[in-house]
């Protein structure tokens, strides 16, 4: 994954507060493969076959083949994110997650996208900025999304 050279950085807490209401940011297309599954396996524990053997999963599984892990999934929005919409900031948090639904399998080899809206941006403690995101991970030519989430940062310009 590389970031969009043309996208310039969003560099205060009034240019993410403009963002309330405007049209969803996209992200590139990133494609996941076995090896970042297996990966993400060995880093969490989380070995169930469906996810990290392809021979049995293309046998047993009704989804044809292995599929990502939904945390897998929801792990890529930090990233997705920053690679969207660059926050000139001197540090960021992650702050919580609501409302998230793995809504349909992310199968291995697939290409998966996040858009990302500002539903809302609050003042936080220390002179931060709260921000919830609406973000929808998308499978390429999928009607339906893999993953759909209200992301929570908090920001620090």
């Amino acid at each position: 994954m590389t970031a969009n050279a043309n996208i310039l950085p969003i560099d205060s807490a009034d240019g993410v507060r403009a963002l309330i209401g405007a049209a969803p940011r996209v992200s590139a297309w990133v494609e996941i493969d076995q090896a970042s599954v297996d990966r993400f396996a060995e880093a969490t524990g989380d070995r169930q076959w469906i996810h990290v053997d392809p021979q049995r999963a293309q046998r047993e599984s009704p989804f044809g083949g292995p599929i990502a892990h939904g945390f897998l999934t929801l792990s890529l929005i930090p990233v997705l994110l920053e690679r969207t919409l660059p926050l000139k900031q001197r540090f960021g948090v992650n702050y919580g997650l609501n409302r998230v639904r793995f809504t349909a399998p992310l199968p291995v080899g697939s290409q998966v996208r996040a858009s990302f809206a500002v539903a809302s941006a609050t003042d936080a403690e220390q002179g931060g900025l709260q921000v919830v995101w609406n973000v929808t991970l998308e499978r390429q030519g999928s009607e339906r999304p893999v993953c759909v989430a209200e992301f929570i940062t908090r920001h620090y310009f």
